[in-house]
């Protein structure tokens, strides 16, 4: 008999048809046109009435007494564009000096929660750190048991910070979910850097300064931003611990223009004799509390989802 050499390849396996391959799932598949135009749609839908509201408001706070009288109420077209409310709300008035007050808080307020959160997880971050262990568990407590509003309320009259701006920052200054956050992050660095500095002499605050901080910037730019908008749209602290009405933040002001309307100080006298429209100034305070977070928003997207995922996300 005749030897017959097997061949490359003879006994491979069979090519899989493509009606005999294996389902793959809808999320690998490539769109059709139909797909592509019906998300588009869908997305435009949502862009839309989000957009919308924020269009009338910016609307009517730049539109005229008569615009507004004319339309009925909110204005969706623009006409007789004038700058009246803003001018006025900016002239030294009670917004003003709210809008000062709340742009220092929250620039004090970050920058003490960033700096108290950044030492406290990188401290939890490093495994040797001592009673670190019973420490974690006792700030993860704290986000299921609260003490209350009453005990809290006590705690901040003992000390003396009713009617200081004191209160406004120190009783929400830390949360525990931006330090286990910022702690999944900085242990996600690689462990021979850290040790390589520490043979070079330096000590903990230089390599957290110069080593850890710059490769987690991603990160320190979210929790930032979570912590400059919490500051920024604040209100209760205010209402519950201050009694000065020259104290009180934007948000404050604002709640007392749009649902109790009361005028600011300094604008009742322009809205009585007709200079100037009550909705107008209350769409103008809207926008400036909206203002500076739709500024700065998009510059931190970039780092939003690197700084939520890469600390949080194993493998």
């Amino acid at each position: 008999m005749t030897a017959v050499l097997d061949e490359p390849g003879a006994h491979a396996a069979p090519k899989t048809r493509w009606w005999t391959a294996p389902p793959r799932p809808a999320w690998e598949e490539q769109p059709t046109r139909a797909g592509l135009a019906g998300k588009g749609i869908a997305l435009g839908f949502a862009c839309l009435a989000i957009l919308f509201p924020l269009w009338i408001v910016v609307v009517t706070s730049l539109s005229s007494r008569r615009t507004i009288d004319r339309a009925g109420g909110l204005v969706m077209v623009p006409e007789d564009i004038t700058f009246v409310a803003y001018r006025e709300l900016l002239s030294g008035g009670q917004v003003t000096r709210a809008a000062i007050i709340s742009v220092v808080v929250t620039l004090v307020g970050t920058l003490f929660s960033m700096t108290v959160s950044v030492l406290c997880a990188y401290g939890l971050s490093r495994s040797g750190t001592l009673g670190h262990r019973w420490i974690l568990m006792t700030l993860m407590a704290t986000m299921f048991f609260s003490a209350g509003l009453i005990p809290t309320y006590l705690l901040v009259q003992t000390l003396g910070l009713t009617d200081t701006y004191l209160a406004l920052i120190l009783p929400s200054a830390v949360s525990v979910f931006n330090i286990l956050v910022l702690r999944g992050f900085f242990m996600g660095i690689s462990p021979e850097l850290i040790d390589s500095a520490r043979i070079d002499g330096a000590g903990e605050l230089r390599i957290l300064w110069q080593i850890v901080m710059p490769l987690s910037r991603a990160v320190l730019a979210v929790i930032t931003l979570f912590y400059a908008v919490g500051y920024w749209s604040a209100w209760f602290n205010a209402s519950l611990y201050l009694n000065d009405q020259d104290m009180m933040p934007l948000q404050n002001v604002m709640i007392q223009l749009v649902q109790k309307q009361e005028a600011p100080v300094g604008l009742g006298q322009a809205i009585k004799t007709g200079e100037l429209s009550g909705l107008a100034v209350q769409m103008a305070v809207m926008v400036m509390a909206l203002l500076p977070v739709a500024v700065l928003s998009p510059f931190v997207q970039k780092h939003f989802r690197k700084g939520m995922l890469t600390g949080a996300v194993k493998g």
